[in-house]
């Protein structure tokens, strides 16, 4: 597998990771054996470093470094919230114009951490496909800007809003899943990460935009719900 490289300097690379993909090994998922940071060691024959996760199930923008320094300090900056990060996703229902969800999540320890997310509606759409008591099926497109970085946040957050992401499983609705896996063979999670935007911390006056092109299933569910000229 040809990894998507989306951003190459003598500091940083990033590339599209690929749903399904794990960043590297986990003990929590120990059926894979392919993983983003092994692919990417291979394709660019160098020691590289990951900087932040993604979930494996979500696909988009993932950053590496490609020294000890970079991977410090640019830690630091997803620390102290410097990067913006952006992602897109489908979710059940017609969301909000604009919201902003403060809602605590809780560590594997019991701990409640601040977790903070803002979205803004890009589209929305109503299908004439009857779910449930419903007559119609109504959806939402929506950017969403994570200010906290907890594990599972957006995933979380939005089930939290009763707007779950589609496919997610297990924060999302199992009924919506199981009906867009029987009528349209999907059950790749529609969220994506769609940019990210920071000060190069090596290199004065130069931001770093990085953008990722939505990936294959999630084109074809844009397409059905008709957004595909809002998202050219």
């Amino acid at each position: 597998m040809s990894l998507n490289i989306l951003y190459q300097d003598r500091h940083f690379v990033a590339i599209n990771k690929p749903h399904g993909l794990l960043v590297h090994r986990s003990s929590i998922a120990k059926d894979a054996d392919v993983f983003a940071l092994q692919l990417l060691r291979d394709q660019l024959n160098a020691y590289i470093y990951p900087i932040h996760r993604l979930d494996r199930k979500t696909g988009g923008a993932l950053l590496f470094a490609l020294n000890e320094e970079a991977l410090k300090i640019t830690q630091g900056l997803f620390a102290t919230g410097k990067i913006c990060k952006k992602y897109l996703a489908v979710v059940r229902g017609y969301t909000p114009d604009k919201d902003i969800i403060d809602y605590p999540l809780r560590k594997e320890n019991g701990n409640l951490m601040e977790a903070i997310t803002e979205f803004e509606t890009i589209a929305r759409t109503e299908l004439d496909i009857p779910f449930g008591k419903h007559k119609t099926s109504r959806y939402s497109l929506v950017s969403v800007y994570p200010k906290t970085g907890r594990m599972h946040q957006i995933r979380k957050h939005f089930s939290h809003i009763r707007h779950p992401i589609i496919a997610d499983r297990p924060h999302g609705c199992n009924k919506q899943n199981r009906f867009f896996k029987e009528r349209w063979q999907m059950d790749t999670m529609l969220l994506h990460a769609q940019s990210l935007l920071f000060d190069h911390p090596f290199q004065e006056n130069i931001k770093v935009s990085i953008e990722a092109p939505i990936q294959t299933e999630f084109q074809r569910m844009v397409q059905l719900m008709r957004w595909e000229t809002i998202l050219r």
